[in-house]
């Protein structure tokens, strides 16, 4: 039986012993519920949720469940030359965003950038008999291993022609970035990189709901890692959290600003 945390939306089975804490929630980066741990399943998602689809860009489609479950992250899909990219992952997965999928070519790779989206990353593979590329600095945080995981190592990884993982680290150890090299280029971020409301800059954090900032050193190696990218747009997280023009130069400023928080005594 699959049981899903309704805080964060991770999916346990539970076989052998009974499930009743999540790992993810009760590290400091999340959060139990003031109401205490909860719980659900697939099939009770699937009678009062859907998953709602938008195109940010041609070639470009993104899906969020609605109502709003969990920490409320969308995914995305690419699609590309050499097969769909499927990124960052949602707990909900029913029968029309299968036929969807399935009508624009299936996925061809999951890639996810950190275990808060790892959710229900094994039956999404299992559907689409995808592999999923998850950092290794992260392999404690997998609830559900599965046949279809794949760990990858080191600060970068191409996962296709024009496709490329890039550890940025921060958020978590294996915190991971995708670098789309198409057009003026094209970064996700997940909220390794948190776009922020009025979708001019991104800010970093060690844990959003707890609000514990990265230190000054950890956002600098960030930096360092995501200069050599070139990219005009960026997309974080959640809903209208995206950059649409000039974002490696914000992204800069952005980091130049946190710093100065972080160092400057007047600021």
């Amino acid at each position: 039986m699959i049981k899903i945390c309704t805080a964060c939306g991770t999916a346990y089975e539970e076989q052998d012993r009974i499930i009743e804490h999540c790992a993810i929630c009760e590290d400091a980066r999340q959060f139990v519920p003031a109401s205490g741990q909860q719980w659900t399943s697939p099939d009770a998602l699937r009678a009062t949720h859907r998953n709602m689809w938008q195109q940010p860009e041609p070639g470009l489609l993104s899906l969020q469940t609605v109502p709003a479950f969990a920490i409320d992250q969308r995914a995305f899909l690419l699609q590309t030359a050499h097969g769909n990219v499927l990124w960052d992952c949602i707990a909900h997965l029913d029968d029309a965003t299968c036929t969807l999928i399935q009508a624009l070519g299936g996925i061809a790779a999951i890639a996810i950038s950190h275990p808060h989206y790892y959710t229900t990353q094994r039956e999404w593979a299992a559907a689409f008999n995808a592999p999923v590329w998850l950092h290794a600095d992260d392999r404690q945080w997998i609830m559900s291993p599965g046949a279809h995981i794949r760990l990858w190592h080191g600060d970068s990884m191409a996962l296709m022609p024009e496709v490329t993982l890039l550890r940025a680290g921060g958020h978590f150890a294996g915190g991971t970035v995708l670098h789309w090299a198409r057009d003026e280029g094209v970064l996700l971020t997940g909220d390794i990189l948190q776009v922020t409301p009025g979708a001019d800059r991104v800010s970093f954090m060690w844990s959003y709901p707890n609000m514990l900032p990265l230190a000054a050193a950890t956002v600098r190696d960030m930096m360092t890692r995501l200069e050599p990218l070139s990219y005009q747009r960026l997309y974080g997280a959640f809903a209208g959290r995206e950059i649409i023009g000039n974002a490696q130069s914000r992204v800069r400023a952005s980091a130049q600003r946190y710093l100065a928080c972080l160092e400057d005594p007047h600021c």
